[in-house]
C-alpha cells in the first residue's frame, strides 16, 4: 500500500495507523501535529486512525523560539 508522508511517497503494509507512521518518523518530541487528507487527527485517536492506499499524511512539528 502507498501513502504520501509529508510530499514523500511510503510504501506500508495494511492495516496501519496513525501511531505506526509516527513511530516510523522517530518523532523525538511530543510537539507536533498529524493531518490526514487535510484533516488533523487528535492524539487520542492515533492508534485507531487506519491509513488507506493514498492517504496524504503530513506531520508539522512544532518549533519555539523569537
Amino acid at each position: 500500500m502507498n501513502i504520501i508522508v509529508n510530499g514523500k511517497n511510503v510504501q506500508i503494509e495494511d492495516n496501519m495507523t496513525i501511531s505506526d507512521i509516527v513511530k516510523m518518523q522517530n518523532l523525538s518530541t511530543t510537539m507536533f501535529a498529524v493531518e490526514k487528507n487535510l484533516e488533523i487527527i487528535p492524539k487520542s485517536e492515533y492508534k485507531s486512525t487506519r491509513l488507506n492506499d493514498g492517504d496524504k499524511i503530513e506531520i508539522v512539528k512544532f518549533v519555539g523560539g523569537g
